[in-house]
């Protein structure tokens, strides 16, 4: 779709999701940010505006989430949520070429913090959720529509709130949300990925101490910002072994490689190097990250630091994801391994600590996407794929439910400029993409609970 001109559903798609890039609810991981009433009540008015109910959730001031379903006529039949998040993460708009918060359409794309990661899938959910409740849809089992807080910094006010207090209200046997739907393999093979599973998350707050003194004088001093400088560069640098999961090499098979480079991709010795001199920077690091335990020291906090005093005290907050099978004694080996002889001088702090998880692909949900994605490209297999981050997926696994990350997106979207605009510069979306994702959500919808 070359022109800024949409009709029908894609049009509501394209508003809806223009109106909640505009509502700048930035989640900066402080429970007074994110202000996700602003896109709460847009999606309750847009419901509310074709006669559904929405339930409405505060758990703190301000992170409202809302609910809404449309009742299955058979109590035994397996029920489906459509789950997205409302919050996006915090923008510096200096590396922008348009204005992050503007939700602009220009030459068939919206740009706009959030167009990708995730009010994309939020707002096409919303759309496709509305057009069955129109069209007199009556589903064999439950149809949820969950728009909820939180999912950016780790889902205290929105999916595990949920979980831990009103289990009841979001509980499914299929949950779909980010987030999938790009197309890989070879032309004779082609293949659209659905994330079965996701890395863990442990993050971990570090603090080093040191001693407090007069900046005029540094010599043989005990600065905590040094140390804490000499912490952060070994976590920069430190580098696991590379470990393959069972999805690695379906990872690869999708990419469409030649023969020796699908080699090299397969061999944990020549991983590295070959990824380090990849051109595509985005994608090198994305398929780092599918095979490696990474860290990302991201946040220093020094106190009520002054430009001539020496502090006593600097905190590091560290992003990790691990691989499935790896728990906090793994966690707390590689971080003493990384550290070396500076172990004994940095106290860890768990923040997080939410284990790798995978679902099933032996299920109806699973057939009802591969005949979703079929109508539109009919050659097209799904490639069951691990995702890198984590979702409020994760928070549906520990309840029991099957839960993937899914999309379609259009075939001349690159995977690795894709990835790239997760939570960085000119994140936008096209229309086209929009279009094949609304329409997926309504194929599934009415083949799995017809």
């Amino acid at each position: 779709m070359a022109d800024d001109h949409v009709d029908g559903l894609t049009a509501q798609t394209v508003e809806l999701l223009q109106t909640m890039i505009r509502n700048r609810c930035v989640n900066d991981g402080t429970p007074t940010s994110g202000e996700e009433v602003r896109n709460a009540d847009a999606l309750t008015g847009y419901l509310e505006g074709a006669g559904l109910e929405v339930e409405r959730f505060e758990p703190t001031p301000g992170r409202v989430s809302v609910v809404s379903r449309l009742a299955g006529r058979d109590p035994g039949a397996p029920s489906l949520c459509l789950m997205g998040h409302t919050d996006v993460v915090p923008v510096n708009p200096d590396g922008w070429s348009r204005d992050p918060f503007g939700g602009e359409l220009v030459d068939g794309e919206v740009w706009g913090r959030g167009a990708v990661d995730m009010l994309n899938i939020t707002s096409s959910m919303a759309v496709a959720f509305r057009h069955l409740a129109e069209t007199g849809f009556r589903p064999a089992g439950d149809l949820i529509y969950f728009g909820v807080a939180d999912e950016e910094a780790g889902s205290a006010h929105g999916a595990q709130w949920f979980a831990d207090n009103e289990p009841d209200v979001i509980r499914a046997d299929y949950c779909l949300t980010e987030n999938g739907g790009l197309h890989g393999g070879s032309s004779d093979r082609p293949a659209v990925g659905v994330n079965i599973g996701e890395k863990g998350v442990a993050w971990r707050r570090l603090r080093v101490k040191g001693r407090p003194g007069h900046g005029s004088m540094p010599f043989r001093s005990d600065n905590a910002l040094v140390l804490a400088a000499a912490v952060v560069d070994r976590l920069a640098n430190y580098r696991p072994p590379a470990r393959f999961t069972e999805l690695w090499t379906e990872r690869v098979e999708a990419l469409g490689l030649d023969d020796e480079t699908k080699a090299t991709m397969l061999d944990a010795d020549r991983l590295d190097e070959f990824l380090a001199t990849m051109p595509n920077r985005g994608s090198a690091a994305y398929l780092y990250s599918c095979t490696h335990t990474t860290f990302s020291p991201n946040l220093l906090d020094g106190g009520d630091m002054k430009a001539n005093v020496i502090p006593d005290a600097v905190e590091l907050q560290v992003d990790i994801r691990t691989l499935p099978g790896e728990d906090g004694d793994a966690v707390a080996a590689h971080l003493d391994a990384a550290l070396g002889d500076l172990t004994d001088k940095v106290e860890v702090e768990i923040i997080m600590n939410d284990p790798a998880s995978i679902s099933r692909t032996d299920n109806p949900l699973w057939e009802s996407l591969q005949r979703a994605v079929n109508r539109p490209f009919p050659s097209a297999r799904l490639s069951p794929q691990m995702t890198v981050g984590f979702t409020d997926a994760r928070v549906y696994r520990q309840m029991g439910s099957i839960a993937y990350g899914a999309g379609l997106f259009s075939p001349d979207l690159d995977a690795g400029d894709f990835s790239s605009r997760f939570h960085g510069n000119d994140e936008r979306i096209d229309v086209e993409s929009l279009r094949l994702t609304t329409q997926l959500w309504l194929d599934v919808a009415t083949d799995l609970l017809r």
